[in-house]
């Protein structure tokens, strides 16, 4: 059996009149994440992981913001053509560990939305994916809240012989 790991970071500025969206999921806060598609960090970072464990670049390189057919959209789709390229290479995806960070808002009643998105997505179960958040404690643009960031690990196991 031939496994391969990945880690994908990402990274988005907070502004004023933008949606939050997380883990596919849509965050009730006063800033949201600024980016040429609906800036998901924590989705761009999982496809960045899987890109980069069979060593196919990123997200940039195939969806890139030069693009106007990926304007606005929604991440959940560039989420499931990075995995279509992932299953094309032979490949499915084992789980997924991500961490996020930022200071508010809070993601915890989330969790459960953002793991389930994502695992449909990926084929997975629920308990496959696991989404944690932790804070700055203040410190650097995180802290003040002028940004947030994704990170997210990867196992992948070929699928075919």
């Amino acid at each position: 059996m031939s496994y391969r790991i990945g880690f994908g970071i990402d990274f988005h500025q907070l502004v004023e009149d933008r949606d939050l969206w997380i883990g596919g999921v849509k965050i009730p806060h006063v800033k949201g994440a600024k980016g040429h598609s609906d800036a998901d960090v924590l989705l761009h970072a999982i496809c960045d992981a899987m890109l980069g464990a069979l060593a196919l670049g990123d997200i940039g390189v195939h969806f890139p913001d030069t693009d106007q057919s990926f304007k606005n959209i929604d991440s959940k789709i560039l989420l499931a053509r990075s995995y279509e390229l992932i299953k094309s290479k032979g490949y499915k995806v084992v789980n997924v560990d991500s961490s996020l960070c930022l200071e508010a808002p809070k993601i915890k009643p989330y969790v459960a939305s953002m793991q389930s998105t994502i695992a449909a997505i990926l084929e997975l179960e629920d308990g496959d994916v696991s989404v944690k958040a932790t804070t700055t404690e203040k410190m650097g643009f995180v802290g003040r809240e002028e940004g947030l960031v994704a990170y997210a690990n990867v196992l992948l196991v070929k699928d075919k012989v």
